[in-house]
C-alpha cells in the first residue's frame, strides 16, 4: 500500500509536540523548576456549576431505563441548534444549517472531504497550524497572507484562491478584523468566487463594537462563507468537546450542486454527532443563567491578559492583541521564536509558543497564553518584570 505522498511535506512533530518535548527535557535536567504554563492555549479555571451540574445529572440519567440515550441526531440535538441560532446569532442563521460537532480543529478536517484535492488555499501568516497542515495532507496549494504589525495583523491583498481560511480574533495574534475589512473580504469573495471558511473560537472575547463576532454580521456572507464556532474557550468545554459548523444553504459548487447538501451527507457518514452528555453541557451554557456564568469566566481571563500586557509593555516589548482574545502577540527583535522561547524557559521557568511555528511571519515573536490560574499570571508576570528589569 502506498502512503499519501503529501504527508511527506508535513513537518516532522505537530507544533505543541515540539514544545512539549523541550519542556520535559527541561524538566527532567531541573525538577524543582516551577513551570508556569503560558503556552498551550488551554483553559484552567472550573466549570460554573449550573453547567457541570447539567451534564452530570444527564450523565446519572444514562444508569436508568428511562434516563438512558443512546445515538443522538447525527447534524445535532435540535434544541442545541435552536439555541445556537437564536442565543449566539440573533436569528441570522437557520437552526437548520447548523451542525453539532465536537470542536473546530476535528471540523475543519471533516469539510476537507468536500474539494477535490489541488485547490489554492489561502491562509493567514501566522496562523494556527490545523488549516495549513489538514490541507497539505489533501494535496492542496497553499499562499501565505503575511499578518504583521506593518498592515495591522490583515492581508494587504488577496490572491485568486479556492479556499481562504480567516480566523478572528486571531489565533495566535490575538487582533481582530473589523467590519470594514470583513465587507471586502466578503465583496472580494463573491468577485473571486472563493469560498470563506471563517474560524470564531475565540468570538466571545470581543470587547470592542467595530469587530463582528459572525461574518454572518456582513450582508452576503451566507453566500461565500462556512464557519466554525466551538465551546472550548467559550466555556472551557477543551476537554468537553463541543463545537458547531454552519454551512449555509444558498451555498454552491460550480456545477450548481449544494454543499450544504454535501456537507450533510459527509457528515452522516463520518461522524456520529457529539457526545449526548456534551450537547446537555451546551444548552445549559445557553441559557440565561448559563451565559452570565459563562461571562465570569470570560472577564476572568481577560483580566489576566492584562496583567500579562502590563507587565511586558512596562518592560519595554511591543505587545501586540490582548483586547478581544487572551493572547499576546510580542516582539522579540533581536532574537529568533525559538531562541526567545527557550530564554524564557531557561531563565524564568516560564512555557510560551514560538510564533515560527504558526507560519514564517512569526518569527521574531512569542505567543502568551492568558490562559490560567490568576496567582499564576501574577507569578508570570513578576518573573518577566525582573528578568527584562535585570538585563
Amino acid at each position: 500500500m502506498k502512503r499519501n505522498p503529501h504527508f511527506s511535506q508535513l513537518s516532522k512533530n505537530y507544533l505543541f509536540q515540539n514544545i512539549w518535548e523541550r519542556v520535559q527535557d527541561f524538566l527532567q535536567k531541573n525538577p524543582q523548576a516551577q513551570l508556569i504554563n503560558l503556552g498551550v492555549g488551554d483553559t484552567t479555571e472550573p466549570l460554573p456549576e449550573l453547567i457541570a451540574g447539567a451534564m452530570g445529572r444527564y450523565a446519572d440519567a444514562l444508569g436508568t431505563p428511562a434516563g438512558y440515550r443512546g445515538y443522538g441526531e447525527g447534524q445535532g440535538r435540535g434544541e442545541l441548534r435552536n439555541a445556537i441560532a437564536t442565543r449566539l446569532y440573533h436569528n441570522r442563521i437557520d437552526s437548520d444549517e447548523i451542525f453539532i460537532s465536537d470542536g473546530a480543529k476535528s471540523a475543519i478536517g471533516r469539510l476537507q472531504v468536500l474539494f477535490q484535492p489541488g485547490l489554492t488555499v489561502a491562509v493567514q501568516d501566522p496562523t494556527y497550524p490545523v488549516p495549513v497542515e489538514s490541507s497539505i495532507m489533501n494535496g492542496h496549494r497553499l499562499i501565505f497572507l503575511p499578518c504583521t504589525p506593518e498592515n495591522d495583523f490583515w492581508p494587504t491583498e488577496f490572491p485568486q484562491a479556492d479556499l481562504i481560511y480567516i480566523c478572528s480574533p486571531h489565533n495566535p495574534t490575538g487582533t481582530a478584523a473589523t467590519k470594514k475589512q470583513l465587507k471586502k473580504l466578503v465583496d472580494l469573495a463573491k468577485r473571486q468566487k472563493s469560498l470563506l471558511i471563517f474560524d470564531t473560537a475565540y468570538a466571545s472575547y470581543i470587547q470592542e463594537s467595530d469587530i463582528p463576532r459572525s461574518i454572518y454580521e456582513i450582508e452576503g456572507a451566507d453566500e461565500v462563507a462556512i464557519e466554525l464556532g466551538s465551546f472550548s474557550k467559550f466555556a472551557g468545554f477543551t476537554g468537553v468537546r463541543l463545537g458547531w459548523t454552519i454551512v449555509p444553504k444558498k451555498l454552491t459548487f460550480s456545477d450548481g450542486a449544494s454543499l450544504y447538501d454535501d456537507y450533510r451527507r459527509a457528515n452522516a457518514t463520518l461522524f456520529n454527532g457529539a457526545s449526548n452528555i456534551s450537547e446537555a453541557g451546551g444548552l445549559a451554557c445557553l441559557s440565561e443563567e448559563g451565559l452570565e456564568a459563562t461571562q465570569l469566566l470570560l472577564d476572568y481571563y481577560m483580566a489576566n491578559t492584562a496583567i500579562l500586557f502590563d507587565a511586558l509593555t512596562a518592560t519595554g516589548h511591543s505587545v501586540y492583541g490582548g483586547v478581544n482574545a487572551p493572547y499576546l502577540w510580542v516582539h522579540f527583535p533581536e532574537q529568533d521564536s525559538w531562541s526567545a522561547f527557550d530564554e524564557l524557559l531557561q531563565k524564568t521557568h516560564l512555557m510560551t509558543t514560538p510564533g515560527v511555528g504558526f507560519g514564517p511571519a512569526g518569527e521574531g515573536f512569542l505567543r502568551f497564553s492568558a490562559y490560567g490560574h490568576q496567582t499564576q499570571i501574577s507569578e508570570a508576570a513578576q518573573r518577566l518584570t525582573e528578568h527584562f528589569g535585570n538585563k
